[in-house]
């Protein structure tokens, strides 16, 4: 049993999951009694159970509750926990393609499962999960009958808990590629090597909301990936796009999914940092109707909130500068550290450097298979802004 201060069940009764290291009585019950991963019974300073969750003395965040009772980590809880998940996903797609499992929201925390169809990728990002791998395959197998399990353990956050990095196929032999549909375009992903599980699923309901507005329009996609905002852009009937990206292998996969999709004469992919190709867009004049900025977290740590929002500011003032008369700017966060409200100052302070008046036309969050755990506030990590972006 894990036994918290006086005054330190506070957070979890109000529907928390996790407890932090400082929070447990370690006069009573020492970290260093437990192993990293360890299943425990997590109670008040009295001793009455707060319900049953898993341990590691080495991580900050020392341990996370998986049910409100006693219940044991077993199959059992996970096959349940799987199936609520489903039936959220299944009620709101059409197609299997998905967030199957998003961590904390879906009770299941460290554990996050990408579903492209009949192939599945999973990570582990914490011990815990981590020592709950076998039974999270064999609920996986019963609720789903997958072909292929895919597991990319190679999260940074698994570092902060003391664990390897591993990528393997827990069930079925690895598959080059892996196929996703969305609203209608294919894409191919790399559900081994690619970004994170392979693909953007947090994107995807921004995606349908902004691509009426890009038809017949001049599109830069920056940060592009595989191409999940530029190729829809050109399959939304975008006149021309172009995609940009520092990694090879994300120009090359870029081109494949337009391929794909037969819009390969309205397409192109360009290596280069995002940075660089804007100033020299701007030297060049090159303009555009529209500018996707989809960076990667900016603010991945709280004291990196200064250098991060003065990098947000910097690319989307850039953006600005190539944007043509009456363009809309797509400006995006994934970064929790960085708060909705002061993104858009950022953006408004950018636009007034420029001399340039912003509008808000969309508010952007990230997608309905992401769900937002309402007393987990780091679960609510995407933000954005669709902008018009005029003249003073």
């Amino acid at each position: 049993m894990l036994l918290l201060r006086r005054g330190e069940d506070r957070r979890l009764r109000a529907g928390h999951l996790w407890v932090f290291s400082n929070e447990v009585d370690v006069q009573r019950t020492p970290l260093d009694r437990f192993s990293p991963g360890e299943a425990v019974l997590i109670a008040d300073h009295t001793g009455r159970v707060l319900g049953s969750g898993y341990v590691n003395p080495h991580s900050l965040i020392c341990a996370r509750l998986l049910d409100r009772h006693a219940h044991p980590l077993d199959r059992s809880l996970v096959t349940h926990r799987l199936n609520i998940a489903l039936s959220l996903r299944q009620r709101i797609y059409p197609t299997p393609h998905y967030r199957l499992v998003f961590g904390d929201s879906d009770g299941l925390p460290g554990l996050t499962v990408d579903r492209f169809g009949q192939v599945l990728v999973a990570q582990a990002t914490t011990a815990g999960m981590q020592a709950l791998r076998e039974e999270v395959d064999a609920a996986l197998v019963k609720v789903l009958a997958p072909d292929v399990v895919v597991w990319k353990n190679d999260s940074s956050a698994r570092r902060l808990e003391g664990l390897d990095d591993e990528v393997f196929c827990s069930v079925g032999e690895p598959p080059s590629h892996v196929e996703v549909m969305e609203s209608g375009c294919r894409f191919h992903v790399d559900g081994l090597h690619g970004q994170k599980t392979g693909w953007f699923f947090d994107q995807r309901d921004n995606r349908d909301r902004v691509m009426p507005w890009l038809r017949d329009s001049r599109v830069l996609d920056l940060f592009c990936y595989a191409g999940g905002w530029g190729v829809r852009a050109a399959c939304a009937g975008a006149s021309s796009v172009d995609c940009v990206d520092g990694s090879a292998d994300a120009v090359d996969a870029v081109m494949r999914n337009a391929a794909l999709n037969d819009v390969t004469d309205r397409v192109t992919a360009t290596r280069a940092d995002a940075f660089e190709f804007l100033r020299d867009a701007r030297q060049n004049r090159s303009r555009w109707d529209a500018v996707v900025v989809d960076p990667p977290a900016f603010v991945k740590r709280k004291k990196d909130f200064k250098e991060g929002a003065l990098a947000y500011r910097r690319i989307n003032e850039a953006a600005m500068q190539v944007l043509d008369r009456d363009g809309l700017l797509v400006s995006l966060s994934c970064s929790h550290h960085m708060p909705r409200a002061v993104l858009l100052e950022t953006l408004q302070a950018a636009a007034r450097h420029l001399d340039r008046q912003l509008q808000v036309i969309a508010s952007l969050q990230q997608a309905s298979d992401h769900p937002v755990h309402a007393a987990i506030p780091e679960t609510d990590y995407l933000k954005g802004f669709v902008c018009r972006v005029l003249p003073s």
